[in-house]
């Protein structure tokens, strides 16, 4: 089976009539993204400094083996990025993990797949104003947190109304300058490693030590799945890309790769210099005060300006992707047509852009760790059910049946799936509630979509091959 002689018939096609008022009103998103933008709107979406916001609480969670607990969750992407890539080629249309269940499993199962993956993504723009807020209040005290949390969402939205090419291109400018900075504070802590600082000395001690806890290591590595969402979010660009079948897995592997090698490598640095991480101070914090204890005051400076940008690239990128998985739902009929599934003359999703910084809003009401509780668990039911996407279109769609064809659609997605489900037992016990309740209401919306089940679902039509 070859990716290029798969097709779609999910993907919209035009209306046959271009005369009317309504001629000039795009029918689908314009394709308009090459592969280097779609890999810096992942590598914008996870924040390359956003490895420094967990790295206090995950340090203490597991004994001082963030690196670790790094690699752990980076085995599962890994696998999980294959079966995303599978899946983008038979299925280049926007909606992730949803249109992929939706396609390959059932149509009602991809709805609440879908649900659950909008709770991360509703929220996710949410967390990034309040981070705005935490760091912006701590430099400027005296300015109400409420006003950093709307100036963030207002430059977002007024970034992403713009439309996406435009978008995309600021977000490489602020991954670049993220880039940068992360650069900087390695630098900074290697050369405090090798000066002997805290007694520091090169080891492996951050991978494998006497003290290594695998329930330990499972519950950061769950805690951490966070700083790989934007691998995800890049498939929901799949309508937007010159070439869907081809850049998306390109770009799915790339930022993967990148991500895994930056965070493993950084937090690595980290732990050595400081092993036992509440000797900083304060383990939420934790990465400011590291910061200023190698590179001292201005660097600190530095830091938290580098991170603001990362804040900004992240809200531009999450508030996309949040907004364009609302109009896949919304053009399907899953959710309300008229409002989630149209388009303004630019081919971008306003209704939903607004919807998602409206909510977003919420941030000055709530604390980080209320929100942040919740993100991970809709994450992994997502990644779980690409894995068996996988697994039922190899039993639909795929006519080779050879043992390679086995492995990479059969072996290697029940591994995603065994991986996954283990790290999402690992997440805590309220995030789970939240979650369950979450997908519970997606539930009840969908038993009165389809009036008890008796309505039928959109049609499923699968890639036809030569």
């Amino acid at each position: 089976m070859n990716a290029s002689d798969t097709r779609t018939a999910a993907t919209p096609s035009a209306p046959s009539d271009s005369t009317g008022p309504d001629a000039a009103r795009p029918t689908g998103l314009r394709r308009t993204l090459k592969l280097r933008h779609i890999v810096f709107l992942g590598l914008a979406y996870m924040a390359p400094l956003a490895v420094f916001d967990t790295f206090g609480i995950v340090a203490d969670t597991t004994g001082g083996h963030v690196p670790l607990a790094y690699v752990v969750v980076l085995a599962a992407v890994l696998v999980t990025a294959l079966s995303y890539a599978k899946m983008v080629r038979f299925f280049p249309v926007a909606g992730s993990a949803y249109a992929y269940t939706r396609e390959a499993i059932n149509a009602h199962l991809g709805f609440l797949v879908g649900w659950a993956a909008t709770l991360d993504y509703l929220l996710l723009p949410m967390i990034n104003a309040l981070l705005s807020a935490i760091y912006m209040s701590a430099a400027f005290p005296s300015v109400p947190s409420w006003v950093w949390v709307l100036a963030t969402i207002v430059v977002c939205t007024a970034m992403n109304l713009v439309g996406v090419q435009i978008a995309a291109k600021a977000n490489l400018i602020l991954v670049v300058i993220q880039v940068v900075v992360a650069v900087a504070f390695v630098g900074f802590t290697i050369k405090n490693i090798v000066e002997g600082a805290n007694g520091a000395a090169f080891s492996f001690a951050p991978f494998v030590s006497a003290g290594t806890q695998v329930p330990a290591i499972a519950a950061g590595a769950a805690v951490l799945a966070l700083s790989f969402l934007g691998f995800d979010a890049v498939s929901t660009m799949a309508e937007e890309a010159e070439h869907p079948r081809r850049d998306i897995p390109r770009a799915i592997f790339i930022i993967v790769g990148i991500a895994g090698v930056f965070f493993i490598g950084v937090t690595y640095v980290m732990q050595v210099l400081f092993p036992d991480v509440s000797k900083v101070g304060t383990i939420v914090g934790a990465s400011p005060e590291i910061a200023r204890y190698i590179g001292g005051a201005a660097f600190q400076a530095v830091f938290i300006g580098g991170y603001m940008v990362a804040v900004l690239g992240c809200g531009i990128t999450q508030q996309m992707s949040a907004a364009r998985l609302l109009y896949a739902m919304g053009r399907d009929g899953a959710l309300p047509k008229r409002f989630f599934g149209s388009l303004n003359r630019s081919g971008v999703p306003a209704a939903n852009v607004i919807l998602v910084a409206l909510l977003a809003c919420s941030a000055m009401f709530l604390d980080l760790g209320k929100a942040a509780s919740m993100i991970n668990f809709g994450a992994f039911v997502a990644f779980i059910f690409v894995n068996l996407a996988v697994i039922f279109t190899y039993l639909r769609f795929v006519r080779d049946r050879g043992w390679r064809s086995a492995v990479g659609y059969l072996v290697l997605p029940a591994l995603g799936v065994v991986i996954n489900v283990a790290l999402w037992l690992s997440l805590d016990p309220s995030s789970k509630l939240v979650g369950g309740i979450w997908v519970a209401l997606g539930f009840v919306y969908l038993l009165w979509r389809t009036r008890f089940f008796r309505v039928a679902p959109p049609a499923l039509s699968g890639p036809s091959h030569d």
